[in-house]
């Protein structure tokens, strides 16, 4: 039977809070250290059976319903290292490659993935063209003999710099429609040609043992046409596929990171005294706490109404998108209000606030900025209103 899921769930969140979290220091000076206290960390949670439990068990993961992923992942994402260090970080990456690889692919390129013997990348979004619009992608593959000829030009490709392969999203049928000009290819990263350029500094900070966001380019770099990732035009699918169960993955790890937030903001407030009182007293960070516990409960409850539309069948797009843009807000503004409360201190390392606000800003663009998905969601519900999630189902 296993152990039972509250007791996995209790597992978990220590784990995090007293594993994970007090090496979060050692961890951000990067270097040979932090990565040997990662890999601390990651051999602990294979010991203690808490290592990707997300992933669906044929691939050697731990097999939970999506519901208990987001559960999980309350916990995973109260440390930015959290899904690093149970093995959570490579499920959009595995599931893209569980549902498409050849069996070749899956024994070379899978299995050490899931089990984090490497690291991977994707290469969509590029410098020159709008990220939004995967349509647009301007790198090409073409067919030489037996080997695809790549020449590709991206950015914030996450991981590059670290990864062993990234998948490269390319056009191969100029003349296809829109949505099928585009074939997703495996590339190593140690494939003549290929040169990260530079890591791009996001809002100043780089994680180097996470991976940085890279700028990438490939100049004439030949692979087998066997590299290739499902059928051929059918890249725009893959990547839209890949993309969605990533959104909420970043929904349900919103959680921890607003949980935590908040934990620090009632902390502070119950600590600090001034101008004749403690904060906890004052109507104006009374009001910070209880509009931020308001929008962590909404939050949640959203995240599961996501995870349950997805364990009956359904590819919840109006969900995922809902989530991903409200939730975006709440985590700003939760993280926002906890900042405010510490005052100067919270502004500074000295806590973890400085970086999860940074991080949060993030949160309104990666895998689609806010005004595509609410864009996404009006036209869909403008041309069927029954498509809410509320809605009855039709008869």
């Amino acid at each position: 039977m296993g152990v039972p899921f509250d007791e996995l769930r209790a597992q978990v969140k220590d784990f995090i809070d007293n594993e994970v979290i007090p090496a979060e220091d050692e961890m951000d000076a990067g270097g040979p250290a932090g990565t040997a206290v990662l890999n601390r960390l990651r051999a602990e949670a294979k010991k203690r059976e808490i290592w990707a439990l997300g992933h669906p068990a044929s691939i050697g993961g731990g097999g939970r319903s999506f519901m208990e992923t987001a559960l999980l992942n309350e916990f995973i994402g109260r440390s930015y290292y959290g899904q690093k260090a149970v093995g959570t970080w490579s499920m959009q990456d595995s599931l893209m490659l569980n549902e498409n690889a050849s069996p070749d692919q899956r024994e070379k390129w899978l299995k050490p993935l899931v089990a984090a013997e490497i690291r991977s990348s994707v290469g969509l979004t590029e410098p020159d063209v709008a990220g939004s619009d995967p349509t647009l992608i301007a790198s090409t593959a073409v067919l030489d003999g037996d080997e695809w000829v790549i020449n590709a030009h991206k950015w914030f490709t996450s991981g590059a710099n670290i990864a062993a392969f990234t998948t490269i999203f390319a056009v191969t049928d100029p003349d296809a429609d829109r949505h099928h000009r585009v074939s997703a290819i495996i590339v190593p990263t140690d494939s003549p040609g290929y040169e990260v350029v530079r890591v791009v500094p996001t809002l100043g900070a780089t994680q180097t043992i996470m991976g940085d966001h890279c700028e990438i380019r490939l100049t004439n770099v030949r692979v087998p046409y066997t590299n290739l990732l499902g059928e051929r035009g059918n890249g725009f699918i893959i990547g839209q596929r890949r993309l969605g169960p990533g959104r909420i993955f970043h929904a349900m790890r919103w959680l921890g990171q607003m949980e935590r937030a908040f934990e620090l903001m009632v902390d502070r407030a119950n600590f600090r005294y001034t101008h004749g009182s403690l904060l906890i007293e004052k109507g104006e960070i009374q009001g910070f706490i209880a509009e931020s516990a308001m929008d962590i409960f909404y939050h949640r409850a959203a995240v599961i109404a996501a995870a349950e539309a997805i364990d009956s069948g359904s590819r919840a797009r109006l969900e995922i998108g809902m989530i991903k843009v409200r939730g975006a807000k709440y985590l700003h503004d939760v993280i926002d209000r906890a900042v405010q409360v510490h005052g100067a201190l919270g502004v500074t390392p000295d806590t973890p606030l400085d970086a999860m606000y940074r991080r949060a800003r993030y949160a309104r663009i990666y895998d689609g900025p806010d005004e595509v998905h609410r864009y996404t969601l009006a036209r869909l519900i403008g041309k069927d209103q029954t498509r809410v999630p509320w809605a009855l189902p039709k008869p």
